[in-house]
């Protein structure tokens, strides 16, 4: 009896999906529940499980867009044992494409990763590690391209493609790979295009719509860090031991914009339309702050959810875990939707000045920079010059809703609690 496997729901707005990578190859003895087949969505990289256990029949192939309910596999049932164990072989990892063969360095991650360390000596990420044991890999002659040197995903595909192209056997069972780029006609040679994935699609859709429907502007000042990087210093190994977690720059800025949007619950609310169609205003109670990370795949916002009742380490805690599991595409419809302020540090690729775009229905987002040390005026001694590291702030707002005023006074707050953080530990 072969029993189906379908694409299952994932929530109201995902409806289709592309077949990123099969887990488990043609005619592979599954167990039931075993992850089968990664599906990537416009929003999240789901795992589709195998619902018996049986042989496994492919009925897509890698790069085919499948729909919500569309059967994807079939498992002919009473044959888990028929074969023996040495048949019993994982499933290479899907061929990148042609224009993605070549190993490319990755951005440094942002600032949630500081502090990360694995118990042993190779430091690779958790889907990493799941599909260097599957390709019998050792990790530790493998050279990551992450922050401190992490192995990632594409560190592990890029190893296994180079030494299957000496002619090194992964596994004999072969898996389609994702269409080649198709060269374009009548270009030059060397041109060549590349379908985009459902999560950058996804991305640039939401990204044109915030700029044509809100009335976006940008404010700007610039943050002197001396007392945050002084306190970070005097206390990142106590904290680090007591609380099993780096203390990063973003839990500052984090607190800090919530403190901030205590005290202007507008900044915190959304612009929405009413049943008659008039424009209201949603006020929320909660602070759910959007954390921008960036992704293999594309921009991700996973969401530190009531942050207005954590402690440091717990901000610090959460937005490793959430960095992480974005980065590996373990993250849940629910942990990127509904956020009602966001944070974007690219100041961790360099950037010095930039204008972020809202983040849509929310109000506004904060962007940060690179600190840079800059000839200011000393703070405690007027007219007198000195090198402080500083930081340019940016806060993009929809003016429909937010006044010029309410949104300085708002950046002006986060600066002045970065700048006297002693205050912000103290909620003064």
């Amino acid at each position: 009896m072969a029993v189906d496997i379908t694409i299952p729901e994932m929530g109201e707005s995902v409806r289709t999906g592309v077949v990123a990578r099969w887990v488990a190859a043609e005619g592979d003895i599954v167990k039931r529940d075993q992850i089968v087949m990664e599906l990537e969505t416009d929003k999240i990289t789901a795992e589709i499980s195998a619902p018996a256990a049986g042989r496994l029949k492919h009925m897509v192939k890698v790069g085919d867009t499948v729909p919500v309910g569309a059967v994807v596999a079939k498992i002919e049932e009473g044959v888990e044992s028929a074969a023996p164990a040495s048949d019993l072989k994982p499933a290479p990892v899907a061929a990148a494409p042609i224009a993605k063969a070549a190993t490319v360095p990755q951005p440094a991650a942002p600032q949630a990763s500081n502090g990360q360390h694995a118990e042993s000596g190779v430091r690779a990420t958790p889907l990493a590690e799941k599909i260097a044991k599957e390709q019998g890999i050792d990790l530790s002659k493998i050279q990551g391209t992450g922050p401190g040197g992490k192995i990632r995903e594409q560190d592990v595909t890029g190893f296994a493609q180079s030494r299957a192209a000496v002619g090194t056997a992964i596994a004999p069972t072969p898996v389609s790979p994702r269409p080649a780029a198709a060269p374009v006609a009548g270009a030059r040679p060397g041109t060549r295009r590349e379908r985009v994935t459902p999560l950058r699609n996804r991305i640039a859709q939401r990204l044109v719509e915030a700029q044509h429907t809100a009335a976006m502007l940008t404010t700007y000042n610039e943050v002197d860090m001396t007392n945050v990087m002084a306190l970070r210093t005097r206390y990142k190994e106590e904290f680090e031991k007591k609380h099993g977690i780096g203390l990063g720059f973003m839990s500052f800025f984090v607190k800090a914009a919530c403190q901030a949007l205590r005290g202007s619950p507008i900044v915190n609310a959304y612009l929405v339309q009413g049943q008659d169609g008039a424009m209201e205003v949603e006020y929320h109670d909660h602070i759910d702050i959007s954390v921008a990370v960036s992704t293999p795949k594309g921009l991700t916002v996973p969401i530190l959810r009531n942050v207005q009742n954590m402690s440091f380490a717990q901000v610090e805690s959460a937005i490793k875990d959430v960095a992480t599991r974005a980065r590996d595409g373990k993250l849940t419809l629910d942990e990127i939707q509904g956020g009602t302020f966001t944070v974007t540090n690219g100041g961790v690729f360099g950037s010095m000045w930039s204008t972020p775009i809202l983040n849509a229905p929310q109000t506004a987002i904060l962007g940060m920079h690179a600190v840079k040390n800059r000839a200011v005026e000393h703070p405690e001694k007027p007219g007198e010059l000195a090198l402080r590291p500083m930081m340019y702030l940016a806060m993009s707002y929809d003016h429909r809703l937010l006044d010029g005023q309410e949104s300085v006074k708002f950046l002006v707050n986060i600066k002045n609690a970065i700048e006297r953080p002693e205050r912000l530990m103290l909620e003064l």
